[in-house]
């Protein structure tokens, strides 16, 4: 059985997005989409919660008809689409792109997705990766970390009960002064 993983851009003082939601902060240039892309190529299948499913599917499904777009881009939307997604939402009825819905208990719906891929899988999505490490399923965690502080806004972690402890498994830096840390469950 592959990990849970939670992957996302972070500011330097813990945020994911601005309080609006906004991303504008981040610098997502052509080698950290290269990574982004390698990195999704490794996934068996990702699980979404609604808010960015929705800022995702507004761009990645079409990416390649962008002009602007750069072969990274199209490298990474490439990906994107060809990994299966399990969109977790209440309120939405339906879903495309290679997506499906999942409006069950969290653990009930990953138990099912876990015998249906063998690979590792990875939650995107602030709120609903905070679901799942509140129940402690999510065995590693990805902070793309950039040179910025925002302030406030919508954090990486849940508020906790108690410490998770973690053990560091990899780093990265970017030219861009992005650096990923990567952890697992201790």
């Amino acid at each position: 059985m592959g990990k849970l993983i939670y992957l996302m851009n972070v500011s330097l003082d813990g945020f994911v997005a601005k309080p609006d939601g906004s991303l504008d902060w981040t610098n997502v240039d052509d080698e950290l989409h290269s990574w982004f892309a390698e990195h999704q190529r490794g996934l068996s299948a990702s699980l979404y919660g609604r808010r960015l499913y929705e800022l995702m599917s507004a761009y990645w499904p079409t990416s390649d008809s962008d002009p602007d777009a750069t072969e990274p881009m199209r490298e990474y939307g490439r990906s994107w689409r060809a990994t299966p997604r399990i969109v977790f939402s209440s309120t939405l009825e339906s879903v495309d792109h290679n997506s499906r819905l999942a409006t069950g208990d969290i653990g009930e719906e990953l138990a099912r997705v876990r015998q249906e891929f063998d690979g590792d899988l990875e939650v995107a999505g602030p709120t609903l990766a905070k679901s799942f490490i509140r129940r402690a399923l999510v065995d590693a965690f990805g902070l793309v970390v950039h040179p910025v502080v925002l302030g406030a806004g919508i954090t990486f972690f849940p508020e906790l009960e108690s410490p998770i402890r973690l053990r560091q498994i990899a780093t990265h830096t970017f030219e861009s002064g992005v650096v990923y840390v990567g952890y697992e469950r201790a």
